[in-house]
């Protein structure tokens, strides 16, 4: 969404951060960014809402599919929540090389900070596995971090 571009309400939607988060496993480039969304937010119930985009690149020489997620979600108290399932957003995209899959997705959490790692799993045509990593990223409503 264009920063000039607003959201249901009327108000300006947050901007995302920059890409915070950025790795490359076996030619697979992974790069995450992340925003507070306070409309689904409520402060007085401790739960913060938080949209993420990742970006998924074949850097590589080779074709190699999503299969599976897994992410490690933490909150500022040190709870961590695990998430596993098939592919992203419904769908297990095979990227050629050159191809790029971006979607955006939301974590709810109980405090106002928290962090975000994790991996996809790859396969390639020849039936090869690879674990493609999710660098870590912050999840933080504007201001709470110094």
């Amino acid at each position: 969404m264009a920063p000039d571009e607003r959201v249901a309400t009327g108000a300006p939607e947050a901007p995302y951060n920059d890409w915070v988060g950025t790795s490359v496993t076996n030619g697979i480039k992974v790069e995450v960014e992340s925003r507070f969304i306070p409309e689904r937010s409520s402060t007085q119930e401790q739960q913060y809402f938080f949209a993420y985009r990742v970006k998924i690149s074949n850097e590589g020489d080779g074709t190699a599919q999503l299969v599976s997620r897994h992410w490690i979600i933490t909150n500022a108290d040190g709870e961590e929540q695990e998430v596993r399932g098939p592919g992203v957003v419904g769908e297990q995209p095979v990227l050629k090389p050159g191809d790029t899959f971006e979607y955006t997705s939301f974590c709810p959490l109980t405090t106002a900070v928290g962090t975000m790692h994790g991996s996809y799993t790859m396969v390639t045509p020849d039936g090869a596995t690879f674990e493609a990593a999710i660098a870590p990223f912050t999840l933080a409503v504007p201001h709470a971090l110094n």
